[in-house]
């Protein structure tokens, strides 16, 4: 067995992880705030992508304006999304609300390659391609880079949760009948957490951009920020960063030594084997709360 090879495998499948983990931090944002998942979640990140890359390629502006302009373009369509679409909504099953978020998904997955090409985009944000050498290792670095850049918005997020404002928006996702009664404006916070959603799937969407290119296969990201959500439990944070490392690493090396026994195609089947056994044996997650309601 090659030790190094597997070495290499561990330590980018971690830093993947991280990357997948900050979509997937976008569902528990709005779980925690609304108890809705989010099922627009991979668009979202798509569309952040193909923003940042017309602002550059349209306009000609900066990778950094673009960055900046795009999270606030994303920022304002989460908030729209809630205003517009999911607010009108109150009083229906919850079922039908996930459905209008999956239907959202299907449309931008079809509205940007519509409108800016199916071709790939190329999306340089500056980091330079030559992998980095730790010993033997051999590391790619905007997967490090990625990573690194995903695992300080991941801190942010934890932070925020315990500012003044993030007890806000816990308080609303507790008991929205009580901070309606305490004077909390409950939606608007849904709707900051919903801006706070499309924030971060922007930014995840520029990581993965700037590492696969640009195109419709971005929105795919969902389903590894639901296995990730579903993992870590759909409100915590932290669990999301843990999860992240645990499906990241559980990818890598299902490629790497269980592909050469039995063909390509398991690193497609990672996130849907978690998501089965953690509803199965853990529904709630690694650190999820367990709601429980007297009759």
């Amino acid at each position: 067995m090659d030790y190094v090879l597997i070495a290499e495998l561990a330590v980018s499948g971690l830093f993947v992880g991280l990357m997948y983990a900050l979509v997937s931090l976008g569902i528990v944002l709005i779980y925690k705030t609304s108890g809705l998942v989010n099922l627009a979640q991979g668009a979202l990140a798509m569309t952040g992508a193909y923003i940042t890359w017309a602002i550059t390629a349209g306009f000609g502006a900066p990778m950094w304006l673009a960055i900046i302009l795009a999270i606030l373009v994303l920022f304002g369509l989460g908030m729209s999304i809630e205003r517009l679409a999911l607010r009108r909504m109150i009083g229906q099953p919850i079922i039908m609300t996930i459905m209008l978020t999956l239907g959202i998904e299907i449309m931008l997955r079809g509205l940007m390659p519509g409108v800016f090409g199916a071709a790939v985009k190329r999306l340089d944000i500056g980091i330079p391609q030559a992998p980095i050498f730790v010993g033997e290792l051999l590391i790619n670095r905007a997967t490090l880079i990625g990573g690194l850049i995903a695992l300080g918005l991941i801190v942010v997020s934890v932070v925020f949760f315990n500012s003044r404002y993030g007890v806000v928006m816990r308080a609303v996702a507790d008991d929205q009948t009580a901070s309606w009664s305490v004077g909390i404006r409950v939606e608007r916070a849904i709707a900051v957490a919903w801006g706070l959603g499309g924030a971060t799937a922007t930014a995840a969407g520029i990581l993965w951009g700037a590492t696969q290119g640009v195109d419709w296969s971005l929105s795919l990201l969902l389903i590894k920020a639901l296995a990730i959500a579903i993992l870590g439990g759909l409100d915590s944070i932290p669990g999301v960063l843990l999860a992240g490392l645990i499906v990241g690493l559980a990818e890598s090396l299902a490629t790497g030594v269980i592909d050469p026994i039995v063909g390509a195609g398991t690193r497609d089947i990672v996130a849907s084997v978690i998501i089965l056994l953690t509803l199965l044996l853990k529904p709630h997650g690694l650190f999820g709360r367990e709601h429980i309601e007297r009759v």
